[in-house]
C-alpha cells in the first residue's frame, strides 16, 4: 500500500483541476494563477476529482499499479504547488574567466525555445558553450549565479541538471558549476616534498 497515494489531495482555492480520459489513459490538467500545466496519467489508476479534494485508487493490485499509485499522487501535488507559486534551482559558477550569459536566440532554429533566447557560457573551454533555454523557463544569469525558475518542476530540475553537467565541480579546486546549497567534497592535492 502506498502511504502517499492514500492520502486525500486537496485543492486549494483558486486552483482548477480537469481530468479528459482517452485511449491511453487521460490528461490531468492543473490551472491556476502562475499558469497550466498538462500530464498524461495511464489508466492503471483511477482519479476522482471532488469540489475539494483528488483521491487516487489502484485498479488492479499488481505491483507495477502499486508503484505508479504514488508517483501519480507525488506529481499532481507537484503540479498544483507549481501553479500556486514556480519551482526555482540556482547554480554557482565558480572558476576564474568562467561567465554566463542569457541572450536573444541567434537563428531561427532556436526561436521556438523558450521566447528565442539562449544561455551562452565561457567555461574554459576553446569555444563558447551556447544552450537554448526551453520554453516554459525563465532564467537569470547576474555574475556568477544562474537562476532557473518555471511552474514545471520536472522541467526545471531536469534543465539545471543538463546544465550542470556542462562543467561538473572538480575536487581539487572547486571550479565548476554547482547548486545553491551543495558541498563540494575537497581533496588534497600532491604535496611537494
Amino acid at each position: 500500500m502506498s502511504r502517499i497515494g492514500k492520502q486525500e489531495i486537496l485543492i486549494p482555492a483558486g486552483i482548477k483541476i480537469s481530468h479528459q480520459i482517452d485511449s491511453l489513459g487521460g490528461t490531468l490538467t492543473v490551472t491556476g494563477p502562475k499558469g497550466a500545466l498538462s500530464k498524461v496519467f495511464r489508466d492503471d489508476i483511477t482519479i476522482a476529482i471532488s469540489d475539494k479534494a483528488v483521491n487516487l485508487n489502484v485498479k488492479r493490485n499488481d505491483k507495477f499499479s502499486k508503484a505508479l499509485w504514488g508517483t501519480y499522487a507525488a506529481h499532481i501535488k507537484n503540479m498544483i504547488k507549481g501553479v500556486q507559486a514556480p519551482y526555482q534551482k540556482k547554480l554557482i559558477l565558480e572558476g576564474v574567466g568562467f561567465k554566463s550569459d542569457v541572450k536573444p536566440a541567434r537563428n531561427a532554429s532556436h526561436s521556438d525555445a523558450g521566447g528565442g533566447k539562449e544561455l551562452h557560457l565561457a567555461l574554459g573551454f576553446s569555444h563558447p558553450v551556447v544552450v537554448p533555454i526551453p520554453e516554459g523557463i525563465t532564467m537569470k544569469a547576474e555574475k556568477n549565479m544562474m537562476t532557473i525558475e518555471g511552474i514545471d518542476k520536472e522541467l526545471v530540475g531536469s534543465f539545471t541538471a543538463k546544465v550542470r553537467a556542462l562543467k561538473k565541480p572538480e575536487p581539487y579546486k572547486g571550479k565548476g558549476m554547482r547548486y545553491e546549497n551543495e558541498v563540494i567534497r575537497r581533496k588534497q592535492g600532491k604535496k611537494t616534498v
